[in-house]
C-alpha cells in the first residue's frame, strides 16, 4: 500500500479511537460522542495524509515520527481551541490523544509504506 494510502486507512481507523478516547479522559462529553467521534475521524483521515505524503517525500523514520507528532498534536490544537458546551477547554485531552495519532501513522507510514517504484523508459 503506497504511503499516502496507508497514512489514510491508520489515520481514519485511529481518528475513530481518538474520539472514542474522550470517554475515558471527559465523560461528561459523552452525549455529544457521535460528534466527537466524527470529527476526530476527519482530522485522523487529514493528519494521516499529510503524514503519508510527507513520508513519501523523506524517506527517514526519525523525521517520519517527528512530523507525524507535530502534524497531529497541530491539528488537535486547533480542535482543541473550540469551546465545549460550557465554555471549557480540553486541551491535554485532544492534543494527546492527537500527537499519538500522529506518532503511530508516522512510524507506520515509514516503516511499513510502499515507495513509489521508478518508471522505466
Amino acid at each position: 500500500m503506497s504511503k499516502p494510502v496507508l497514512g489514510l486507512v491508520l489515520g481514519g481507523i485511529l481518528g475513530i479511537f481518538d474520539g472514542l478516547s474522550a470517554l475515558l479522559s471527559a465523560p461528561e462529553t459523552a452525549p455529544q460522542i457521535v460528534g466527537i467521534v466524527i470529527g476526530s475521524t476527519i482530522k485522523g483521515l487529514i493528519v494521516g495524509v499529510l503524514i503519508g505524503w510527507f513520508a513519501r517525500k523523506v524517506d527517514s523514520l526519525p523525521m517520519g515520527i517527528l512530523f507525524g507528532l507535530l502534524v497531529g498534536a497541530f491539528f488537535a490544537f486547533l480542535v482543541a481551541l473550540m469551546p465545549g458546551e460550557g465554555g471549557e477547554h480540553y486541551y491535554w485531552e485532544i492534543v494527546l490523544p492527537g500527537s499519538i495519532l500522529g506518532i503511530i501513522v508516522g512510524y507506520a507510514t515509514q516503516r511499513y509504506g510502499r515507495t513509489p517504484r521508478p518508471q522505466t523508459a
